[in-house]
């Protein structure tokens, strides 16, 4: 060999060992880079370079949602005394429909009674058909009548209705009766045919307090409840 292939080969074997001193030697053994981004996750650091998600950071499992079992005790809270004849008789009228809310009835029996009252005054016969059941229809007809063969009309306006509260309940056979106690003012005039009044006062508020019934049957696909007796209280 001549003096400049010698000098290639030297030149090779240095830049060789060179390299090898940088990059080191692969054994089998070395550990995988480990990513920046999961090391912060893991340390609770933050990366300058990483937009945070927006919302809240929950710190456990969430649990299962568990139904609210409301007490016997307060099954009624509110509307009746725990161990009442008014209590055990809304407990009979659940017992029979599982869908029964007391609560829901008193708000419809709120608006039966304006709309009742006002058909009343009004001689809407179609409408108190639908409300009434027939003992009490033919009750108010007959009342109707006498007005209309003397002539007469009544003005019936509602100021407010103050109170509804039940004070009854009861499940006969397939029937449920519910007893409501209404406390409301009203203004209540009738005038004969020329204008006449014979009744009431059109410039006084009156406090009216009615104690009426209502029932359904509750095998019945009909949700309606109708009213079968009516009263007053002073």
């Amino acid at each position: 060999m001549d003096i400049y292939t010698i000098i290639f080969l030297a030149l090779a074997v240095f830049i060789f060992l060179r390299l090898r001193n940088v990059l080191g030697q692969r054994t089998g053994s070395e550990r995988p880079p480990f990513d920046r981004a999961a090391r912060n996750v893991l340390q609770g650091t933050q990366d300058n370079n990483v937009v945070p998600m927006p919302g809240a950071v929950i710190d456990q499992a969430p649990l299962a949602p568990t139904a609210e079992v409301t007490p016997p005790s307060d099954r009624w809270k509110g509307l009746a005394e725990t161990g009442t004849p008014l209590a055990q008789g809304l407990d009979a009228i659940a017992a029979q429909d599982s869908s029964f809310d007391p609560r829901h009835f008193l708000s419809g029996a709120k608006s039966a009674y304006e709309m009742i009252v006002l058909a009343f005054a009004n001689g809407d016969r179609r409408a108190l058909k639908d409300l009434l059941s027939s003992e009490v229809y033919e009750s108010f007809e007959s009342v109707i009548k006498d007005r209309e063969k003397h002539e007469q009309k009544t003005e019936t306006r509602f100021v407010s209705i103050d109170k509804a509260e039940l004070v009854g309940a009861e499940a006969r056979d397939r029937a449920a009766q519910l007893t409501v106690r209404f406390v409301s003012q009203m203004v209540s005039v009738t005038r004969d045919k020329a204008g006449t009044i014979v009744d009431g006062n059109p410039d006084k508020v009156a406090d009216i307090t009615d104690v009426w019934t209502f029932a359904r049957d509750v095998t019945s696909r009909d949700p309606n409840w109708k009213l079968v007796g009516t009263g007053s209280a002073s």
